[in-house]
């Protein structure tokens, strides 16, 4: 019986594998004790593993603490995708994110342990960030792809997939952002509501309630 098929598959799971328990252990790590007190070698130890192999599957130790949220850009595009073709994009994309927070099998960030923790470290750590940034440009720049896609046109020549994906990623960021910020893990579906919300009604052109502007004129001349 010929068995020659089966090598690469059994080399594949044993590579997942391998990739999960090294994010996996990145994580745990990081999490439990800070980012600049872990190291690469640690993480490869606690994945039983050597510092060249570590080096296969992630460039640094950011990327592979991020592992665990790579594929929540992958979700939303699935959502996305999936969404009718007649909804507006920006409307397409607002309710993909939504899909994407209402479904626990695809287990959102509000509903996955320490997934919060995680992004408030983001925050704190400019390269974690920036790590976490380069992550989000990926999943926008399929975003663009699937938006064009849905409306026959050259993301190329065509600024509107762009535009459209650059304000719902921009209003999902900041919906994070006020996440992260106020403390309470449950409360993401109630900020990403309220950040689509915003970006949809316009803002005044100036204030209309409570006290005008502080005057930029000098305080204490004479008239």
């Amino acid at each position: 019986m010929d068995s020659g098929g089966r090598v690469p598959e059994r080399r594949g799971r044993k590579a997942r594998r391998t990739r999960d328990t090294l994010a996996r252990c990145a994580f745990e790590l990081v999490l439990d004790r800070g980012l600049r007190e872990v190291t690469v070698e640690e993480i490869a130890q606690a994945a039983d593993v050597d510092r060249r192999t570590f080096s296969r599957y992630f460039p640094s130790k950011e990327a592979a603490v991020l592992d665990v949220i790579r594929g929540d850009g992958d979700r939303i595009n699935r959502a996305l995708r999936a969404r009718p073709a007649a909804e507006p994009p920006l409307t397409a994309y607002r309710r993909a994110v939504l899909d994407w927070l209402a479904d626990p099998v695809a287990e959102p960030w509000h509903l996955r342990p320490r997934i919060f923790d995680l992004l408030v470290m983001a925050e704190e750590e400019p390269t974690l960030y920036a790590a976490y940034h380069h992550i989000r440009v990926d999943a926008q720049e399929e975003s663009v792809a699937i938006v064009a896609d849905r409306l026959g046109v050259d993301p190329r020549q065509d600024l509107r997939p762009a535009v459209a994906v650059a304000a719902g990623a921009g209003a999902l960021l900041a919906a994070q952002a006020a996440w992260v910020r106020g403390g309470a893990p449950a409360a993401l579906p109630e900020f990403v509501t309220q950040a689509f919300d915003a970006l949809s009604a316009e803002l005044p052109a100036s204030r209309q309630d409570g006290p005008a502007p502080h005057s930029t004129t000098e305080e204490g001349t004479s008239s």
